[in-house]
């Protein structure tokens, strides 16, 4: 057994900095409740973590390259688990998101090194049940957050879900100390600084603003100008790459009109699946009355169908064109969204969410393995883990995005469920931030227009989100095609290139 060590260790890591996305969730109210922030706050504490794991994540993996993966992946669990000591210990809302900042830069080194280090560890048939074990490791860490973050949070309080790190990060260092070798590839170029610092700033300008539409207004001068900033930088980070020999990201990978579906889809299938779950959550313990555990079982359907749908799904589409399976997966989701703002009406309960939750499961199982073999696919051997990072990075980015988007819009449609119920302004922020619970103690009269307040808010973020689907899914439509001579929609030499280039995919 002392050859799964190093899959053991690389599985840890990869177990908590996945699981840390979705594992806050839950926790929201109480820490609302707890530390007295609002819906902004509340956005910032998950959007900080996806911002600062996109924005890295390319540059973790050329400094890993060039300075030892292992390095990289030591120091990553180092940061993560002081860190997660910290979110633990925070006083108030400012300092939660900026160690949730830091934490978020600790996973990127962690998940910028994993693959390549079980590439590096393992051969021939082993290497093929670690990339196995790892991606189920991966599906899992999906499933499993809500609900361990619910049993923390109900049985020892919220700041658990950071706490709970520090022995597993503690046995994550060992393993990896006594059983994974070091490795760097001798050909790594420079850290292109530049590119890093241009695109967060890029990234985190724009969340920001996105985040202020509530206050500010879709077209007031803060917005538009915060947006305007944003894209300056992102043209900035454009000219950079253009310019520099040893660019993070080598923009010619867009010439491929493949490259370019396929980055959209990772991008709109995280917005589109993912990014609600917080509303939802914040409506499910703040006016339905659950524990964090019964709002965390709510979301299980979800991540329960994609983990089965992605573990069949490589036998049942094998073979099956890239545009359907990816353009399929990201239909289901867009329709599962859709189904989720059709059922729901004020008054009703949990309930009306399964089916719809069920359906974006399946399209999210769907879609995730083949997007993964078609980012690489598109690209010769060498780019492989270029081109891996890239879609990693267009997922994270896509849920930070997402979490912004649908949140200014759920605060608005907060505000249009509360016309004519004589509430005072302030109100829809005071739902949003997790109050409803005071509002309903104060007699049942309360009880209809809070319902029809969130029915109201959750249905435009589902609305959103599946148009987000259904544009996902155009776009894979109709920009890949099938490569001259296969029937497949990736180039033929990604048949000769799938097994090693995946092990690279976050390199």
């Amino acid at each position: 057994m002392r050859k799964w060590l190093p899959l053991t260790a690389v599985s840890l890591g990869a177990f908590m900095l996945l699981v840390d996305v979705t594992i806050v969730t839950v926790a929201l109210p109480d820490m609302a409740t707890d530390m007295n922030t609002g819906f902004a706050g509340l956005q910032w504490v998950m959007d900080i973590y996806a911002l600062a794991l996109a924005a890295l994540l390319l540059g973790a993996g050329s400094l890993a390259d060039r300075i030892g993966r292992r390095r990289v992946y030591l120091g990553g669990l180092a940061v993560f688990a002081a860190a997660s000591l910290a979110c633990g210990l925070a006083t108030g809302p400012g300092l939660l998101i900026a160690f949730r900042a830091v934490q978020g830069i600790g996973g990127a080194a962690m998940f910028a090194t994993t693959m390549a280090l079980l590439s590096s560890a393992y051969q021939g048939r082993d290497r093929g049940i670690a990339f196995g074990v790892w991606g189920a490791v991966n599906g899992a860490a999906a499933a499993a957050g809500p609900i361990i973050g619910g049993l923390l949070t109900e049985h020892f309080g919220w700041r658990w879900i950071f706490f709970i790190n520090l022995p597993a990060c503690a046995l994550a260092v060992w393993v990896t100390l006594k059983a994974v070798a070091e490795s760097r590839n001798p050909h790594a170029k420079g850290l292109d600084l530049p590119g890093m610092v241009t695109f967060t700033a890029g990234a985190g300008v724009v969340t920001y603003a996105l985040i202020r539409v509530a206050e500010n207004g879709w077209t007031s001068a803060a917005t538009l100008g915060l947006l305007g900033l944003g894209a300056a930088c992102f043209a900035a980070f454009v000219l950079v790459e253009l310019r520099t020999a040893h660019p993070m990201l080598d923009l010619s990978l867009f010439r491929s009109p493949t490259f370019v579906a396929v980055m959209a889809g990772g991008l709109l299938l995280s917005g589109a699946a993912f990014s609600y779950l917080m509303y939802v959550s914040l409506w499910l313990q703040s006016a339905e009355g659950m524990g964090p555990v019964q709002a965390g079982l709510v979301l299980v359907p979800l991540s329960l169908a994609a983990f089965l749908v992605s573990a069949v799904a490589g036998r049942l589409l094998h073979g099956a064109p890239a545009r359907l399976s990816i353009g399929g997966g990201l239909l289901l989701i867009g329709a599962g969204a859709l189904l989720q703002a059709w059922m729901l009406d004020a008054g009703d309960g949990w309930t009306a969410l399964v089916p719809g939750l069920v359906l974006t499961g399946v399209g999210v199982g769907m879609a995730t393995p083949p997007l993964a073999a078609a980012a690489m696919g598109t690209v010769a051997p060498a780019r492989a883990g270029m081109a891996g990072g890239a879609l990693n990075t267009a997922r994270q980015l896509g849920n930070a995005l997402g979490i912004a988007v649908l949140g200014a819009l759920f605060q608005a449609g907060l505000t249009s469920g509360l016309a004519g119920s004589g509430q005072p302004h302030g109100t829809a922020e005071a739902l949003a931030s997790g109050g409803a619970g005071r509002f309903l103690a104060a007699g049942p009269q309360a009880r209809e227009w809070v319902e029809a307040a969130f029915a109201s808010g959750l249905r435009d973020t589902f609305v959103a989100s599946g148009v987000m689907g259904l544009v996902g899914a155009l776009v894979v439509v109709l920009l890949i095609r099938p490569a001259r001579g296969t029937g497949a929609s990736v180039p033929a030499q990604a048949k000769g290139s799938t097994g090693s280039t995946t092990e690279r995919a976050s390199a």
